[in-house]
C-alpha cells in the first residue's frame, strides 16, 4: 500500500480470558488477512490492571498501527473488528467486564468522528496508561488532542515495571 493513498489507524487490543497473548496474536493475524488494510506495526504486549470493574483477571493489552485504503471507512472497520471479536467468541454481557478479545478504534489520522456507536478519537484514550504507553512505543510524536502520549501520561497516576502497567 502506498502511504499517499492510505489512512493511518491505531487500534487497541485487549484480552483477559484464557491465553490472552494468544488471543491478541490471533486477532492480529485475522486483521492481517483482511482486505483493504495492513498491520503496519504492533506495540509490545503489556500486562495491565483492569479499569472500571476491578474484580477480574488482569488484561494483556497492545496497540496496533494499521494502514487502510480509502475503500475502508470508520464504520466498515468497526464492523470488521466486531466480526473478528464475534468469530473469536466475544460475548458482550458486562461493561468493562472480562473478555476473550476487545478491539477498539483509537485514532484515524487526525479525524474527529462521532456516531451513536463510534467516537474517534476514542473518548477515554487520554485517561488510559494501557493505551498511551503502547502508543508511545509506536509513535512518540503522535498528537492526541494537542499533546503527545508522554505529555498525557504525565497527567496520570500509573506505574510501569517491565511489561506491567498499574493505574489507579
Amino acid at each position: 500500500m502506498s502511504h499517499a493513498t492510505t489512512h493511518t489507524i491505531y487500534i487497541g487490543l485487549g484480552s483477559n480470558q484464557g491465553d490472552a497473548r494468544g488471543h491478541l496474536q490471533k486477532a492480529l493475524k485475522k486483521l492481517g488477512a483482511s482486505q483493504n488494510l495492513r498491520v503496519d506495526a504492533v506495540s509490545p504486549f503489556f500486562c495491565t490492571q483492569p479499569q472500571g470493574f476491578r474484580d477480574q483477571e488482569w488484561f494483556v493489552n497492545a496497540v496496533a498501527r494499521l494502514e487502510v485504503t480509502p475503500h475502508l471507512n470508520p464504520q466498515d472497520l468497526l464492523s470488521l473488528l466486531s466480526q473478528i471479536e464475534q468469530s473469536m467468541g466475544r460475548i458482550r454481557n458486562q461493561k468493562w467486564g472480562p473478555r476473550i478479545i476487545d478491539l477498539d478504534i483509537l485514532l484515524w489520522d487526525d479525524l474527529t468522528y462521532q456516531t451513536p456507536n463510534l467516537i474517534i478519537p476514542h473518548p477515554r484514550i487520554c485517561e488510559r496508561a494501557f493505551v498511551l504507553i503502547p502508543l508511545l512505543y509506536l509513535n512518540p510524536d503522535l498528537s492526541i488532542a494537542g499533546k503527545t502520549p508522554e505529555q498525557w501520561l504525565h497527567l496520570l497516576t500509573y506505574s510501569l515495571e517491565n511489561d506491567v502497567i498499574r493505574q489507579n
